[in-house]
């Protein structure tokens, strides 16, 4: 990463409907050349649940394209053919560059902005939806391969082709791969807890997060996340 991480595609999406449900969707992004960042994201990228997508803590997303090939190894047809780089709704795309790459906190210059990595995605039951696998959300959250978030430190333009130079590194222990073992596996690891809930460079859900595993010495429950609704089928193909 010495000399910056080239951004192969830049993407941004607008809401359509997800798999023939009523959710609506910004999932499916198509490339641009050029955007301005603002804090709240790409200029023309949009969300489909304002909730839990996009704002401050998650402008911009990250998906490492490195995990592609491996998910169309691992995958059933036609699920595997969707497993192209945009295909889980990130706006950059990049090769060479994982969660064992970048580390919580990292401050990065990318063309005239300056971006921080705030929080990995905590993956979600629209995934299941966008690749027609009951329990997509859940088998991506397992690998520990999961795309990561952005804040907006400096507005800017940012263009394809523009390259991601690191420029502060306050947490060089903490690898996102490391971040997503606590969450993941390793959940109730009472060091690595406490530091998370200190950590002012990480997004506050996941401070708010390790303080409550902290005081209740229990993990919360994630299926609402991963399933959502008991209604939610997924449509026949």
């Amino acid at each position: 990463m010495a000399n910056g991480i080239v951004i192969k595609q830049l993407r941004i999406g607008s809401l359509e409907k997800l798999a023939g449900t009523e959710t609506l969707t910004g999932i499916h992004k198509r490339e641009i050349d050029s955007a301005y960042l603002s804090a709240n994201g790409l200029s023309d990228d949009q969300q489909g649940d304002k909730r839990h997508h996009g704002g401050s803590e998650k402008a911009l997303h990250h998906f490492a394209s490195d995990h592609y090939a491996r998910l169309r190894r691992e995958l059933p047809t036609p699920a595997s053919e969707h497993c192209q780089p945009g295909a889980f709704g990130e706006n950059l795309v990049t090769d060479g560059f994982t969660e064992s790459d970048v580390c919580a906190g990292d401050v990065f210059a990318l063309g005239e902005a300056i971006i921080q990595v705030s929080q990995p995605r905590q993956p979600c039951w629209r995934l299941n939806l966008r690749f027609g696998i009951p329990d997509m959300a859940r088998r991506l959250q397992n690998s520990l391969r999961t795309g990561w978030y952005y804040r907006v430190l400096q507005p800017g333009m940012v263009r394809k082709e523009d390259t991601l130079i690191l420029k502060e590194r306050p947490h060089e222990d903490w690898p996102l791969s490391r971040v997503l073992s606590v969450l993941y596996e390793n959940t109730m690891d009472q060091q690595a807890l406490t530091s998370m809930a200190e950590m002012k460079e990480l997004s506050p859900n996941l401070r708010q997060l390790a303080k409550q595993r902290l005081e209740t010495q229990h993990v919360e429950n994630w299926e609402g996340r991963l399933f959502g609704s008991a209604q939610i089928s997924i449509p026949d193909a």
